[in-house]
């Protein structure tokens, strides 16, 4: 697991208030007892965090380009998104 994993896991882990350790790369927001306000709070986290801007439409979550469904998913569309900032 990279640094920039570890971070996207530790924001979500204080967004859903858990250890980072009781947070899996399998487990998804709702897992986690993250509600879509919850969500958007994880996204401007996520985007202060790492300076870029997430593609991320809280009104239909589904086609915004931007994988929620774990936080793996979650987590690589940053690591990509950090990669395409850095090019």
């Amino acid at each position: 697991m990279n640094d920039i994993h570890q971070k996207v896991i530790a924001i979500i882990a204080h967004q859903a208030m858990l250890a980072p350790s009781d947070v899996t790369a399998d487990s998804s927001p709702a897992d986690l007892g993250i509600d879509s306000m919850g969500l958007v709070e994880t996204i401007f986290a996520i985007e202060e965090t790492f300076d870029i801007a997430v593609p991320f439409n809280a009104n239909d979550p589904l086609s915004s380009g931007f994988d929620i469904t774990s936080v793996g998913a979650i987590a690589d569309a940053v690591d990509h998104l950090v990669a395409q900032k850095a090019a």
